[in-house]
């Protein structure tokens, strides 16, 4: 069974930074899967902000593309996702994920809220 630890969410003001963390335990072959943060907003559904596979590749959704930046390290089983220049719209809970043999596992969520 997939378990993830979660941190780094928190209320902060517009233009302001924010980084997360997850790390993730209890199968060998995680550090061969794509690990990535999702989020959703109140009455949204749930989208990708970003992944990354075990040898680096990155994707971004195209909302947080060029604020937003995401780091593995595989050693630990944990990605980092620094946030930059935060918008209001970016508030909601981020999730982390990842998938192992065609099953999506998902973490239990952290609220980023940005508000003045």
């Amino acid at each position: 069974q997939v378990q993830f630890v979660e941190s780094g969410g928190g209320l902060v003001q517009p233009g302001g930074s924010l980084t997360l963390s997850c790390t993730a335990s209890g199968s060998i072959f995680i550090r061969f899967s794509v690990m990535g943060w999702y989020r959703q907003a109140s009455g949204k559904q749930r989208e990708l902000v970003a992944n990354i596979s075990s040898g680096g590749e990155t994707n971004y959704g195209d909302s947080v593309n060029g604020r937003f930046h995401i780091v593995r390290d595989n050693g630990k089983n944990t990605i980092y996702l620094y946030m930059n220049t935060l918008k209001p719209e970016d508030t909601g809970v981020y999730y982390c994920k990842t998938n192992l043999d065609d099953r999506d596992y998902w973490g239990q969520g952290t609220q980023v809220s940005v508000s003045s």
